[in-house]
């Protein structure tokens, strides 16, 4: 996509800057000079949100602009991405860490009183040590005898929703978006967690559960990473979408397929090895610098 500007006929992409804490005029004008010294081409920039969240559109090279803008502003995240078509019409998103604030498996161990040995496992898969499928297994044996009722104790008194998600999905949705949280973790979580936030729907792994407790099995197949993969470009196929039309959103290495494959591919709080890997990164705000990332104003979002 090119469009003509004062320096002739570019590919345009767009800069959004973010700061949850206040973004400064100052930063705004810091931010095109560094473009400029790239040789981006800034044009003027325009808020999304006074304040908090501004565009700089550019010519020429993103890559470029990354490296002269993200880390350069403190509390400051960027999203750099093509110009047109920044809205998308999909998001599948994470759910542990990403759309909730714990890592359920984590939670629930600790009525097992094995905690740090579960999350130590956790950890490790989330930072791609461990094959997951393999992790999940060694960590669900463990949780093996648990009472079922742990299941509703945890989700009870431990999961609470990510600060901004509940903006994003219904924002998203009520302008015509689909909607899938596609979770590593379990049904008896992801179920409730979707439709508390405003999924179209919920895609997890099903703990068994025999006599009232957890057998320490999972049902195959294992929802992993290829599974959120997979969902990404089926729903975006049975919408009629392109991948440029798609958002992804996640913190571990099993989420690194879906967002490399997206349009828009963030890394919300990740592990160094998915934010590294990430087009785009949030280090600092929460899940609604989504929607200041697709041109989305506050005025413009839907209600809690």
């Amino acid at each position: 996509m090119s469009a003509t500007t004062g320096l002739g006929e570019y590919s345009m992409f767009t800069a959004t800057l973010i700061a949850g804490d206040g973004l400064a005029a100052g930063d705004v004008s810091a931010a095109a000079d560094r473009l400029a010294a790239v040789a981006c081409g800034p044009a003027a920039p325009r808020w999304v949100e006074p304040g908090i969240a501004c565009d700089i559109d550019f010519a020429a090279d993103p890559a470029a602009a990354r490296g002269a803008l993200e880390g350069a502003f403190r509390g400051t995240d960027v999203v750099v991405q093509p110009r047109d078509g920044r809205e998308k019409r999909l998001l599948v998103a994470d759910m542990d860490s990403t759309m909730i604030t714990v890592e359920c498996i984590d939670e629930l161990a600790d009525y097992a009183g094995l905690k740090p040995q579960i999350a130590e496992i956790t950890e490790r898969a989330m930072r791609g040590e461990l094959d997951f499928e393999g992790a999940l297994d060694a960590r669900v044996g463990l949780l093996a005898g648990l009472p079922e009722e742990a299941i509703d104790r945890c989700l009870a008194e431990r999961v609470r929703i990510m600060p901004g998600a509940k903006r994003l999905v219904r924002t998203m949705r009520a302008r015509g978006a689909g909607t899938v949280l596609v979770s590593g973790g379990f049904t008896r979580f992801a179920e409730p967690v979707a439709r508390e936030i405003g999924f179209d729907r919920a895609i997890a792994n099903r703990l068994l559960v025999a006599e009232g407790t957890l057998t320490g099995r999972v049902a195959r197949p294992i929802v992993g990473a290829a599974t959120k993969l997979e969902t990404l470009r089926a729903v975006a196929d049975a919408l009629g979408l392109a991948p440029a039309q798609t958002l992804a959103v996640g913190d571990g290495a099993n989420d690194l397929p879906m967002i490399e494959a997206a349009g828009l591919g963030v890394a919300y709080h990740a592990k160094p090895v998915v934010a590294a890997a990430a087009a785009a990164r949030i280090a600092h705000g929460d899940l609604s610098a989504l929607l200041y990332a697709q041109g989305i104003a506050r005025a413009d979002w839907a209600a809690e």
